[in-house]
């Protein structure tokens, strides 16, 4: 029985504990991200005419933005250079340690270099930061302290907030690098901004995974030409039958002679219009009016909300009135669009 309860007590004190220790982890990730949360708006706050300043460099380079760090503060400048670079401002990320055997000539003084370094000390930037000042190529300086060497030598220094590490020795990069990246996301965005950088754009350098599939436009996909279901107005419907039927899109558009979509004659209207004399109307007798149509330059995922919403299966493209596409919700779907 002793043993029994003993070991029941020693179960129950072994739970209490795990219990305990979970609270404190779960406290200490909670604390950590408030910790960087507190700093990243102190960034915000921070940020003046010297912010403005690095956005009209980078706006005005002709080449390239060059990101540069070591450690912890290379991994963020190789996210910023791929923000960058996927937003409209051409970037790329160079190892310090590379640059100083022979990486440098991957610098042109047609480029800007954005150097990150929490100490702004950093050895390994020393030979970036000379080759900059000796070919006038314009520095950044991203850093955790104002008089430091490597603010002194940039064109202008954005200055992070005086936070501590949320790493509870103060030695792991963890606030100083979240408020790097926070800042270098503010100067893409910006620049996207400063560009009229547009979703249109950005699908150009996204053509791949789900983003560049909600991307695609209805030009992308739409059938052209011949393929299209036309059947001029005036034309039986006998005839129209046939090419609806051909075309295999369940409908065909009616145009006039000005070549503009007057209406379209879908599987529905042929059912409304069941009669003996059917085949011998003209197409403009059974058609409905004034269709449903899109732009052949919006998204392909806009055109399928349209078919969603009307319980429809195909639309035709237009620009000034004339039918230039024709699409439906199988051609959505072998896109990736959904």
């Amino acid at each position: 029985m002793i043993g029994e309860h003993g070991l029941a007590i020693g179960a129950a004190e072994g739970t209490a504990v795990a219990n305990s220790e979970a609270a404190s982890e779960l406290e200490v990730g909670r604390d950590v991200l408030r910790q960087e949360a507190t700093g990243i708006l102190r960034l915000a706050d921070s940020l003046d005419g010297r912010f403005l300043q690095a956005v009209e460099i980078l706006a005005a380079v002709v080449g390239r933005t060059v990101v540069t760090g070591m450690g912890k503060s290379g991994h963020v400048a190789r996210k910023i250079a791929a923000t960058m670079a996927s937003t409209g401002q051409p970037a790329l990320f160079v190892h310090p340690g590379e640059a100083s055997h022979g990486d440098l000539g991957m610098i042109t003084p047609a480029d800007a270099v954005l150097a990150l370094s929490n100490s702004g000390e950093t050895a390994e930037l020393a030979n970036i930061v000379d080759y900059a000042g000796r070919f006038a190529i314009p520095l950044i300086a991203v850093v955790g302290r104002e008089g430091s060497a490597l603010a002194e030598a940039a064109r202008v220094a954005l200055v992070l907030p005086q936070m501590a590490e949320a790493c509870p020795m103060g030695l792991a990069p963890t606030t100083s690098t979240t408020m790097m990246l926070a800042l270098g996301d503010a100067l893409s965005v910006a620049l996207l901004r400063r560009r009229g950088f547009s979703a249109a754009d950005f699908s150009v350098f996204h053509p791949g995974g789900k983003l560049g599939r909600r991307l695609v436009k209805v030009q992308d996909i739409m059938h052209r030409g011949a393929a299209m279901p036309l059947a001029p107005e005036g034309t039986p419907m006998g005839q129209a039958l046939i090419t609806m039927t051909e075309k295999a899109f369940g409908c065909v558009g009616v145009v006039d002679a000005a070549g503009h979509l007057i209406g379209i004659v879908t599987d529905g209207d042929l059912r409304r219009h069941m009669a003996p004399g059917l085949l011998a109307l003209p197409v403009e007798a059974v058609m409905t009016g004034r269709p449903l149509t899109i732009r052949p330059g919006a998204l392909a995922a806009e055109a399928l909300h349209l078919l969603n919403a009307r319980r429809i299966t195909a639309l035709f493209a237009v620009e000034d009135r004339c039918p230039v596409g024709v699409f439906n919700v199988h051609d959505c779907l072998r896109a990736g669009v959904a």
